[in-house]
């Protein structure tokens, strides 16, 4: 398929090396070391979701960058601080009142990806319960204008905002990418189909396990694989967005993470739209 805007597909995370849905053994040959770059040899972007429950030291981000091509790209997710305060506030103790240090903090964090040129967005992934009303407009605000200044994603998941029409001229306001999500459909879910509001479109493939969703835990949750009718309907809105004349460039993330489902859907989906296969080294 010939596409007007670049497109990269690859996995949310790339290591999960225990428990039942561990990738040791099904995308990792057994014994394996150094998975990133193994995994950057087959695909030209992953999302990093390990920075949700605390910035990283920038000497590990560094590391990121050179274990991976020149021209590999990663997407990071935002602080759980900045988008679940009140998820920080439990699991820490702490105060969720966000300041400029936090910001800061962030910043410094994710440098070594902005310096190297290798940051492709920042993912600001909000839950179910942020709803489309004073105070959710207000987190949603906030979070954008700190990070303005990079791609930037966001994940809504109350159908309260893709019921307004004024959310996307918000997040254009911004420049930021309203992410196209694909996840079991529920009475409140937000809307299958969303509106291009930024140069960068971002879709993150969640699986659809309904039975498991809310019951699961954070292996079971993701235990599906997509079938190839399945992936052919993805492709095909992959392909729309990006012959979308506002549309620059596209990020497609997989987080079906059980067992290895996501890369091996992730490499059927990039053959489905006739992407090139990865196959750089790192410059270490």
């Amino acid at each position: 398929m010939g596409t007007g805007a670049e497109i990269r597909i690859g996995t949310s995370g790339w290591s999960y090396p225990k428990g039942e849905g561990t990738w040791n053994g099904t995308f990792y040959p057994k014994g394996a070391k150094g998975e990133l770059e193994y995994y950057a040899q087959r695909f030209s972007t992953v999302e990093v979701n390990s920075t949700f429950y605390r910035p990283p030291e920038a000497g590990m981000v560094w590391g990121w960058v050179r274990r991976t091509p020149d021209s590999f790209r990663f997407a990071v997710k935002l602080w759980q601080k900045f988008t679940h305060p009140k998820m920080y506030q439990e699991a820490t103790g702490e105060s969720a009142e966000v300041k400029i240090e936090d910001v800061d903090l962030f910043q410094k964090a994710i440098a070594p990806l902005v310096t190297s040129g290798k940051l492709a967005a920042l993912l600001a992934q909000f839950p179910p319960s942020l709803h489309n009303d004073e105070g959710g407009r207000a987190i949603l605000t906030g979070v954008m204008k700190s990070f303005c200044s990079y791609p930037l994603a966001v994940e809504l998941r109350h159908k309260s905002w893709s019921d307004d029409p004024s959310t996307a001229q918000l997040l254009r306001d911004y420049r930021a990418a309203w992410v196209r999500i694909d996840e079991p459909r529920f009475e409140l879910s937000i809307a299958g189909s969303l509106p291009v509001t930024a140069p960068l479109s971002y879709f993150r493939f969640h699986g659809r396990n309904a039975a498991d969703w809310w019951r699961g835990n954070v292996e079971t949750r993701y235990k599906y694989y997509y079938s190839e009718e399945e992936l052919k309907s993805l492709a095909v809105h992959v392909q729309e967005t990006a012959e979308d004349p506002r549309t620059e460039r596209e990020l497609v993330f997989f987080n079906n993470h059980f067992s290895g489902y996501a890369p091996r859907n992730a490499s059927q989906l990039a053959e489905l739209l006739k992407l090139p296969f990865q196959e750089e080294k790192p410059t270490l």
